[in-house]
């Protein structure tokens, strides 16, 4: 187990067992990435050519702006990698005759090849991720996680849409309003009326 590892595991039982959700999930992304680039690195792949492999298999002949948007990375990203692969071997690039706008990025035979070798990879990183894991635990995990991407999303298109984000606005503002209304009734009511002032006076 290298340093790195043994801090971040200290960091998360020791030094700040409840920090933020956000940076625990960042920790185990990293650490799914690593165990497999290390997997990949034996066979000569590049961790950011496998992204774009396992793409490719599930829908080959896409466009290179497609790939950018699959892959959740820049279109130059994608550009240079495919120049990469390309060399290698595992792609080719071509122009359709009825689109002389758009390339299409296909697998070779070697690059369809590849996924009888790296898949089981992939499936050994994960299998190594859950060992001593309760299999009831997985499920409750993989269940928390699904719901915290559609909270996100949801959040997102509220963020990004202008009519949402209005209709938010809005909501936040009446329940503002309801609570400085309740705020001033009660302290109206606190308030003794004019005679009773007098009385006591």
């Amino acid at each position: 187990m290298s340093n790195d590892t043994q801090n971040i595991i200290r960091h998360w039982r020791e030094a700040v067992p409840n920090d933020r959700l956000a940076h625990l999930i960042r920790d185990a992304s990293r650490a799914f990435h690593r165990a497999l680039q290390v997997r990949l690195a034996q066979h000569g792949v590049p961790f950011g050519h496998w992204t774009f492999l396992r793409i490719l298999w599930e829908s080959d002949g896409l466009t290179q702006k497609e790939l950018s948007e699959r892959a959740g990375v820049m279109e130059p990203t994608t550009f240079t990698a495919m120049k990469a692969m390309e060399s290698l071997g595992y792609i080719v690039r071509k122009q359709l005759p009825t689109n002389k706008k758009n390339m299409y990025v296909y697998l070779s035979d070697e690059g369809r090849a590849l996924k009888k070798l790296l898949v089981p990879l992939a499936e050994e990183t994960n299998s190594v991720s859950i060992e001593g894991i309760a299999p009831e635990d997985i499920k409750t995990t993989r269940t928390v996680l699904l719901a915290m991407i559609e909270n996100l999303a949801r959040d997102e298109l509220l963020q990004t849409t202008p009519t949402a984000r209005r209709k938010s606005g809005a909501a936040a503002g009446r329940k503002l309003s309801g609570k400085a209304a309740g705020k001033d009734k009660a302290d109206k009511s606190d308030k003794p009326a004019a005679g009773n002032k007098k009385a006591a006076a």
